[in-house]
């Protein structure tokens, strides 16, 4: 039952609603809504894929949208069914996922899909290290919320960004000598409106959103040195 969560009882570090007007609300849906947790690997891919100059050299084009469109279906449109599917037949009441009872098998499904988009990329040895990462990054990420999710609801917002925040900066410390520091600026700044974004809109309270950025980013490291991420 909904009792056994644990909820943070204090709303003094809460945005109570009432502070904010629909001039406010609207950009934070907006930002919600376009940075939404399961379009942030397909975002990571394509900006991995067409922007960053040090990635899937050799690769054409057409393999570089092939990839991208396989990161779509494992990461979006899968778990996008299966809360649908979870909606349809009753488990859920929601496809926001607002309490944490309704968060856990879209958890442990988005879990599995993560994890097969890893296995399959890491024997597929055109698949830049990089990218193999980051999925892997996104699946302890998502097992890491679907542990806290028993105690508080951590934000799926903010774990997003976080592992987005992470890759930039295993990107920079790697070596690499291209520069990425406008892109780490402008992911930065956009993990700082996305979080401030989830406070306002949302129930979320400041525990959840800095532990998500926090594991967010910290799971991105650990599966960098688990794989021997070089630039």
């Amino acid at each position: 039952m909904e009792k056994h969560f644990i909820k943070p009882t204090s709303d003094a570090n809460k945005l109570g609603e009432a502070k904010f007007s629909a001039a406010w609300k609207i950009p934070a849906q907006l930002f919600s809504y376009v940075f939404h947790p399961l379009f942030i690997p397909v975002i990571a891919t394509w900006y991995l894929a067409f922007i960053h100059q040090g990635y899937f050299i050799g690769i054409t084009p057409h393999d570089k949208i092939f990839i991208v469109i396989k990161v779509a279906v494992n990461t979006i449109i899968f778990p996008g069914v299966t809360v649908l599917l979870l909606k349809a037949v009753g488990f859920i009441k929601s496809i926001f996922l607002k309490t944490q009872r309704e968060r856990i098998i879209p958890y442990v499904a988005a879990n599995l899909f993560y994890f097969w988009m890893y296995l399959v990329f890491r024997n597929q040895p055109e698949v830049p290290s990089v990218l193999t990462t980051f999925i892997f990054g996104i699946f302890l990420s998502s097992s890491v919320g679907l542990f806290a999710n028993t105690y508080f609801k951590i934000s799926m917002h903010a774990l997003g960004m976080g592992t987005l925040s992470g890759l930039l900066l295993i990107i920079i410390f790697s070596g690499s000598p291209y520069n990425v520091f406008l892109a780490a600026m402008l992911v930065f700044l956009i993990s700082g409106l996305v979080s401030t974004s989830r406070l306002i809109v949302s129930d979320h309270h400041l525990l959840d959103i800095y532990t998500g950025l926090f594991f967010g980013i910290m799971c991105q490291i650990i599966a960098a040195a688990f794989i021997g991420l070089s630039a």
